[in-house]
């Protein structure tokens, strides 16, 4: 009896403890969803009626739901990084007094805690918050909260309806032995959990769209934020002059300011390029054409001065750096991604599919150990800014991209279900590709089309093709616009030399026969 006792003890903390590691996770992760969304929201008056009190309480709620939401996209994205982590810091110190909170019954937890949640987050609080904010009371009734809580719940529940009605003729036309009238009454247990495979299906084909992409975008971004090496050239030179030519670009504005002409009165002999036919403009025009060359100088001008006030390091040794592992991280994506699909092709990985029981802390899952783990981390964490990088490269997605204080409630509702998907897709799309061997815990391991060869083998030929494809123009573009534009330059000068050559033949016979006439 003592024993059953102790043993009883012990589950009741392990559980209250576990509990209180998930709230004090759960607390962390919505300050810092809430500092994100605080930067992004509008704080202006179409967005935050601070005299009307109805409104001032339905913008709370649905700013909650979002930031509650944004939280669990965050612990979604990082929740393979942290088992993987979790499972070697467990085998380097299995004794340790400091880590036995860290146990696999955390970590199953934990994954099935944000399986709930994104359920919840997708199916229920981002609708009612975007139906809340939309909705204004039935009509008959008196006005206030309430009143639109009534009304988005209906709306809500007629949409749950129509949803499900869907999800019964999809599963009826992919399995038709599931689409029974005891089947259909299995919402829990069966509806909910292809709903979600529906939707995780979707993520990850919008990461197939989108982590390609931001492979080529980073490089981009890279070489705007970091300042570019100059090994050949005289940082001091080029400031001096642009800052001259920014005097006198001012010295003109001033003298059209007063006269409406410039100091050119009489045309300069030498052909004037784009930026010198301004000088020949006169009045407004000629202010308006001065005001601009003015902004380039303050701009080149300004780009210089923080290029001589950064060290020496940082101007030659970052830049290269970053971009080197730029490179190395996406070709060793990409490498692994083919190593993966010939595995899946001779039949020695296995599916991404969970059949097997995993538990944490027994042995490594990477080749390597703990120096492969942290390789795979890496890989993940590149995978993650690629993929949201990427997401908002894309055309259709630029009207809902997040501005700094300028986002409207509805784009933050639309951003937070956008990162809910991608980022619950995350861990299926690490897996999928091979570059982690850590098995998908909870019920993301029990999705059904994880299992199909020919989706997974698929989905890697497409993603590593996709890739190879974007970093090849990436890097040959410039090469390639170059040879074009060099062998347009050669065939017209030969055009033009077909052109005359007729003319010169032409005349010179006729002066030899005026030779032969004399």
């Amino acid at each position: 009896m003592e024993s059953e006792a102790d043993l009883r003890e012990q589950i009741f903390h392990n559980t209250v403890r576990e509990y209180i590691i998930f709230l004090l996770l759960y607390l962390l992760l919505y300050v810092c969803s809430f500092a994100v969304i605080g930067r992004f929201r509008r704080r202006d008056r179409d967005d935050y009626f601070s005299c009307d009190e109805d409104e001032a309480v339905v913008y709370k709620i649905s700013l909650a739901l979002c930031t509650f939401s944004l939280s669990v996209a965050i612990c979604a994205a990082l929740l393979l990084p942290f088992s993987i982590a979790s499972n070697e810091v467990l085998l380097l110190y299995p004794n340790s007094y400091y880590v036995k909170w860290l146990n696999h019954s955390l970590i199953q937890g934990l994954w099935n805690v944000v399986f709930l949640s994104s359920n919840l987050s997708l199916f229920i609080f981002l609708p009612f918050a975007y139906l809340f904010t939309e909705s204004e009371g039935f009509a008959g009734q008196r006005k206030g909260v309430w009143s639109r809580v009534y009304e988005t719940f209906t709306v809500l529940l007629l949409l749950g309806v129509v949803v499900l009605g869907f999800m019964y003729v999809i599963s009826a036309w992919i399995d038709g032995s599931n689409s029974s009238f005891q089947t259909l009454l299995n919402l829990w247990s069966y509806y909910l959990p292809f709903l979600y495979s529906c939707i995780s299906f979707v993520g990850v084909l919008m990461l197939l769209l989108s982590t390609p992409l931001g492979f080529v975008r980073l490089f981009s971004l890279v070489g705007r934020v970091l300042i570019k090496p100059q090994f050949l050239s005289d940082l001091d030179e080029k400031y001096e002059v642009a800052k001259m030519n920014e005097e006198t670009v001012q010295r003109q504005l001033i003298q059209a300011t007063k006269t409406g002409k410039t100091y050119l009165s009489v045309p300069p002999m030498f052909s004037a390029t784009n930026s010198d036919n301004v000088l020949h403009l006169q009045n407004g025009a000629l202010q308006a054409g001065l005001l601009e060359k003015l902004e380039v100088a303050q701009k080149t001008r300004t780009v210089l001065e923080m290029k001589k006030q950064t060290a020496f390091w940082q101007r030659n040794l970052l830049y290269p750096i970053a971009m080197v592992s730029l490179l190395a991280l996406t070709v060793m994506t990409v490498l692994l991604v083919i190593q993966n699909t010939l595995e899946l092709l001779i039949g020695i990985k296995a599916l991404p599919l969970s059949t097997r029981q995993f538990t944490l802390g027994i042995s490594s899952l990477s080749k390597l150990g703990p120096i492969g783990a942290t390789v795979e981390i890496i890989l993940i964490f590149f995978l993650i800014l690629t993929s949201f990088v990427g997401l908002y490269s894309l055309p259709i997605l630029t009207k809902v991209r997040p501005k700094n204080k300028e986002t409207p409630l509805t784009h933050i509702i639309s951003n937070c279900a956008l990162l809910v998907i991608l980022s619950s897709a995350l861990p299926l799309l690490s897996r999928i590709l091979g570059i982690t061997n850590f098995d998908l815990l909870g019920d993301f391991g029990q999705i059904e089309w994880l299992g199909n060869f020919k989706i997974v083998f698929l989905y890697n030929i497409v993603f590593a093709a996709a890739a190879t494809l974007c970093l090849v123009n990436k890097f040959t573009a410039p090469v390639r616009r170059e040879t074009y534009v060099r062998l347009i330059d050669i065939l017209s000068l030969l055009f033009n030399e077909s052109q005359i050559n007729p003319k010169t033949s032409a005349s010179s016979k006729e002066k030899s026969s005026q030779k032969c006439l004399s």
